[in-house]
């Protein structure tokens, strides 16, 4: 509970109106965990709040908002607490609570397993004391107010994690709690941390101890080689635990046998001997955690026998190496929760000792949130790991792809590794490909924003254990990846795209195949995520302009079959030997030095040879092209697998298409009676594809579409296609300009009267085109705002008069839906006088996506 007085009386703060409720159930630190009487804060630009956010927190049933500055709406009904820093104040007001509460505070801390050891303390310890055990959305240094929010008057003892996220940290949120007994559980290096090295973690970790009282008691874990060390700086009575049966810790588990459901141990404590013990908790990591809460206990009047009895009937927690019934006989592992290399690696060394009684290990991993500059080093680093446990591997996500990419490297089969960007394909992917049998042990994990439970929720055997899923209210209200740093982002709707690309080939039937074209990044969506997404829902094969756009696949681990649709120099014919590519042949020179290069390297080199039926570009003249075919019979390294023309005006003149067919059919027909097959026969591009199924050949090759753009106004994709990309950013600020007032370079614009407006922080740096025309209106809050003076290199401005409820931090869609309203590609395409094609290929990489 959180008394208003205690919360004005601590943090200084001031009333906006009368207040109309004392006394408050509970915190909410983000909107969807508003409940009932409790009181939402208002973290500013720490997670985006706005009023939108207040707003959703009263539907909710907030009846209390901490903020910092008034809410633009009315507020009768309400209690409004004005402060300068609404963090500032939640900490103030738990050193105000602690101090008059004196309970004694049981701290845990360390990059993970916090969870478990809180868990189990609390299952030991329920029919001795009334312990507070902070909730498991709590993190960082507002997890004390967080925690304390739900202190009632029957409590005795609070348990909480402490779980910093930046250097400096530790010594508000020790200094508040001065804990009687707290659990390292090891350094590392911490997700969405900002820590340099685990070496500082551990460091920061130690300031807990400096903060115990002197009469206290601190367990320490001994198989950490960074804070065994600490044993000696802890006040008062300090334990070092090991689970990895390293003689000279004061507690040890040894002869652990690691199994898919349950663990067994010997325990030496003290000078105890206990044998043939067991948990339902998996792994070291676990075991850990279970034999901390033990130590705990015994000052709380737990006996060793009692506790250890205790431990053979807790529950574990979901996400955390959690056992669930799968499809098929799988048994599913669902550590979900959230990922770091310690804990990952640690899971994986579970796995192999657990699988050996199991038909397959297979491994589930999603991406780890860490900082960019270790990211690729510790993705690859359990890449390498997964290749030695497993036997099968799917990824999800753009960074955990990267360890799929070091399984492949370090020797796992091609076959045996997955790589998808979408939860759908990452989930058919096991049911389909790699084949969910009967005893197979799958090992899921990944980071919070990952969202495995989204890859889980189709396996499960029984569709109402997905209740034992991790709940996902936090993870929903997190900004989007990327938002938090940059001030604008492009994302990217994979599960969109499957949609699209299986309505593509829905319509082509299974006979012909999609060549899925993913030249200019994907037409600016991301090339990797694309292809691996098309390749997971029906294309077969892959279309890029030229080597760099290839070599980038094949780097990524994608093996299928890439066509380049452009010309290759000379110097760069061997590369595309090396990594199987499909060169597009147009000429009679180019043929006989390809065939020299693939004559080099003992191989043959794969071409299809492109036919100009009309639209004047690369190819050979259909009058030319039996005499072309006559010469191509004297080059033996050459393996023709196809040929194809393209359409010019597919989406506006179906008579001149018909003619180009007509073209292109005079071109095979004395082809074939020459003795000459192709494999592959294609000319249809996106709008041909959409018009008639007389242009597919045995191959289409489409690109917009797969995007949800329709080619044309004449020619459209079906209505229930998507679009895949949409451009957002944020209000940076929100003022009030006078009469006469100009805007942006050149004096443009000058307003004609008092205006309000918005400055965006995104500009033609990030694609906003500023001239000859921009893109001439933005959504907020679901209503169009007009663009006013020119587009600056990273800086734009709207007038927002029409809006009065626009308020910094809101969200700004420059490209997508908003509250019904939508900017299309077409639409803006429009404006510019060009294509949707050109839009989204504008939208600069530098954006995350």
């Amino acid at each position: 509970m959180i008394s208003l007085y205690d919360l004005l009386e601590a943090a200084n703060g001031q009333l906006f109106g009368e207040p109309r409720v004392h006394l408050f159930t509970e915190l909410a630190l983000h909107p969807a965990e508003a409940a009932e009487g409790s009181l939402f804060a208002a973290l500013g630009s720490e997670l985006h709040a706005t009023d939108a956010d207040m707003r959703e927190a009263v539907s909710r049933g907030a009846s209390g908002l901490l903020a910092a500055r008034p809410p633009g709406f009315d507020t009768d009904g309400l209690t409004v607490i004005l402060v300068k820093n609404p963090a500032t104040a939640l900490m103030q007001w738990s050193n105000h609570v602690m101090a008059r509460l004196g309970l004694p505070v049981i701290a845990v801390a360390g990059v993970s397993g916090q969870s478990v050891v809180l868990h189990a303390l609390g299952h030991l310890l329920r029919d001795h004391c009334q312990v507070l055990v902070s909730p498991p959305q709590a993190s960082g240094r507002l997890a004390v107010p967080l925690t304390l929010s739900r202190l009632t008057p029957h409590h005795e003892a609070l348990a909480l994690a402490v779980a910093i996220t930046r250097p400096g940290e530790m010594a508000e949120v020790a200094g508040s709690l001065r804990p009687r007994m707290t659990v390292l559980t090891g350094a590392g290096i911490s997700p969405r941390g900002q820590f340099e090295s685990p070496e500082r973690y551990a460091a920061e970790l130690a300031l807990l101890l400096d903060y115990m009282h002197d009469d206290g008691l601190a367990v320490i874990n001994y198989d950490d080689d960074r804070i065994r060390g600490l044993a000696r700086r802890g006040r008062g009575r300090t334990l070092t635990l090991s689970v990895a049966g390293q003689f000279g810790a004061d507690i040890m588990a040894h002869n652990t046998v690691l199994g898919p459901t349950r663990t067994g141990f010997d325990l030496r404590y003290f000078d105890q001997r206990l044998v043939g013990r067991w948990t339902p908790l998996l792994g070291r990591e676990q075991l850990f955690g279970a034999l901390a809460a033990l130590a705990i206990g015994e000052a709380f009047n737990v006996t060793i026998q009692e506790g250890l009895k205790a431990l053979t009937t807790i529950t574990p927690l979901p996400g955390r190496m959690k056992p669930l019934a799968g499809v098929n006989g799988a048994v599913l592992i669902d550590d979900s929760w959230d990922a770091e290399p310690q804990s990952t690696l640690a899971a994986l060394d579970w796995l192999q000792e657990a699988a050996s009684g199991a038909a397959r290990p297979v491994f589930v991993f999603g991406d780890m949130e860490l900082p960019a500059s270790i990211s690729a080093r510790e993705h690859r680093r359990v890449g390498q790991r997964a290749s030695e446990v497993v036997d099968a591997m799917v990824t999800l996500g753009a960074e955990a792809a990267q360890a799929g990419r070091a399984a492949l490297d370090a020797g796992l089969d091609g076959q045996r590794v997955v790589v998808a960007y979408g939860p759908a394909d990452a989930a058919s992917a096991l049911r389909g490909g790699i084949g969910l049998g009967d005893r197979d042990l799958v090992l899921i994990k990944g980071g919070a924003g990952a969202r495995l439970e989204r890859v889980i929720r189709p396996l499960l055997a029984d569709p109402a254990a997905a209740d034992h899923l991790p709940h996902a209210r936090t993870l929903e209200a997190r900004p989007p990846a990327g938002s938090s740093q940059r001030p604008a982002w492009v994302e990217i709707d994979l599960d969109a795209l499957a949609h699209n690309v299986a309505g593509i080939k829905t319509l082509i039937g299974p006979n012909v195949t999609l060549f899925a074209v993913v030249k200019a990044d994907a037409y600016g969506h991301g090339a990797i995520a694309a292809a691996r997404t098309a390749l997971q829902n029906g294309a077969e094969y892959l279309a890029v302009a030229n080597l760099g756009e290839a070599m980038a696949l094949r780097q990524a681990g994608v093996s299928a079959p890439i066509l380049l649709l452009s010309a290759v120099p000379p110097g760069e014919i061997h590369e595309a030997l090396r990594h199987d590519l499909t060169l597009t042949l147009f000429d009679l020179e180019q043929a006989q030095m390809f065939d020299r290069a693939a004559r080099d390297t003992g191989g043959r080199l794969r071409v299809h040879v492109k036919v100009d039926s009309g639209m004047g570009r690369l190819g050979v003249l259909a009058s030319d092209t039996l005499a072309f075919f006559r010469h191509l019979m004297r080059l033996p390294s050459l393996d023709v697998e196809g040929i194809y023309t393209h359409f010019s005006r597919a989406d506006d003149d179906q008579d001149y298409t018909a003619g180009q067919l007509r073209a292109f059919k005079d071109v095979l027909v004395p082809l074939r009676a020459s003795g000459f097959s192709f494999r592959y026969i294609h000319a249809a591009n996106s709008a041909a594809t959409l018009s008639s199924a007389l242009y597919h050949f045995n191959a289409v090759r489409v690109g917009v579409a797969l995007y949800g753009l329709s080619p044309s106004e004449r020619v459209r994709v079906p209505e229930h296609f998507q679009p895949v990309m949409h451009w957002k950013t944020r209000i940076a600020q929100v003022k009030t300009l006078p009469p006469g007032h100009p805007v942006g370079y050149g004096n443009t614009y000058i307003t004609s009267q008092t205006e309000r407006v918005a400055i965006l922080p995104v500009g033609y740096a990030d694609g906003l085109r500023r001239a000859p025309q921009h893109q001439g209106v933005v959504l907020i809050r679901g209503q169009v705002a007009p663009i006013i003076g020119r587009v600056s290199m990273e800086k734009t401005t709207v007038s927002v008069d029409h809006i009065p409820d626009a308020r910094m931090g809101d969200e700004v869609v420059l490209l997508g839906e908003q509250g019904g309203a939508s900017i299309t590609a077409e639409d803006i395409a429009a404006r510019w006088g060009t294509i949707s094609y050109e839009v989204v290929c504008s939208i600069l990489a530098r954006l995350p996506r």
